[in-house]
């Protein structure tokens, strides 16, 4: 508030009592609304800070929510995709288990082919073993003094098996004839007997020759025959009669 009586002192110098009096009413009521003035503008620019305030205060309240909300999506998901690697986790293991167990059945079901392909090998080697020697003579004017299904051993420890053995001569000259029997020769077969056959040659030192023996053979394993093993002959198994009945 403004000193009135400091005022009008001062006023009293220069005016009359009833100028003093009034020039300090004006004085003081002008001070005193310059004062209000002030106020009232500070008071409004500091409602104004405080009514800002609040807007931010709030709008970082809903940014807070909205975050808290995300977070905890993140975190649902983050719980949805544990349980989907959990899944496939587990998923993963059952797949490892069936496909041993295929596996394993594979491995069982090669291990009974082989073993039936083998016991057709050996039963066309013996059903068709009478034969050979007519089916030699007839075929390649073979003497043949011995037949049978033979090892042969080699001087460092290895071994071939033979299927038809054939030892005689051809014009007084000593002659090998050796047979490979399958149900239905493979490619795979053919150059596995090719190999053996030239083993056998430098093993024997002598004239080795070789024939394929099946129930049946694909076209495209008979082209790969002529093609590449000339020196094979093949047969089928109902030939053998044929040929030792002439």
């Amino acid at each position: 508030m403004p000193n009135t009586f400091k005022i009008y002192e001062d006023l009293q110098g220069s005016f009359n009592e009833q100028q003093a009096k009034t020039l300090t009413r004006v004085i003081s009521n002008t001070i005193i609304d310059e004062a209000n003035m002030v106020t009232k503008v500070e008071f409004n620019a500091l409602k104004e800070i405080v009514d800002n305030l609040a807007t931010a205060v709030k709008e970082l309240a809903e940014a807070q929510k909205r975050t808290e909300a995300r977070v905890e999506e993140l975190a649902e998901a983050q719980k949805r995709t544990e349980a989907r690697v959990e899944e496939l986790a587990e998923a993963q293991k059952r797949t490892e288990v069936e496909i041993k167990k295929l596996t394993e059945g594979l491995n069982d079901l090669r291990v009974q082919v082989g073993g039936l392909a083998m016991a057709v090998g050996y039963g066309i080697e013996d059903k068709y073993m009478p034969f050979m020697k007519k089916f030699a003579l007839n075929q390649y004017g073979a003497i043949i003094l011995k037949v049978e299904r033979k090892n042969i051993m080699y001087p460092n420890g290895a071994y071939d098996e033979v299927n038809l053995y054939l030892e005689g001569e051809i014009d007084g000259h000593k002659v090998y004839i050796i047979g490979e029997s399958k149900a239905q020769p493979g490619k795979k077969d053919i150059d596995k007997f090719s190999l053996m056959l030239k083993r056998l040659a430098g093993y024997f030192n002598a004239d080795v020759k070789g024939f394929m023996l099946g129930y049946n053979y694909a076209p495209n394993v008979e082209e790969y025959l002529v093609k590449k093993y000339p020196n094979i002959d093949f047969y089928k198994t109902y030939q053998i009669e044929e040929i030792a009945n002439r």
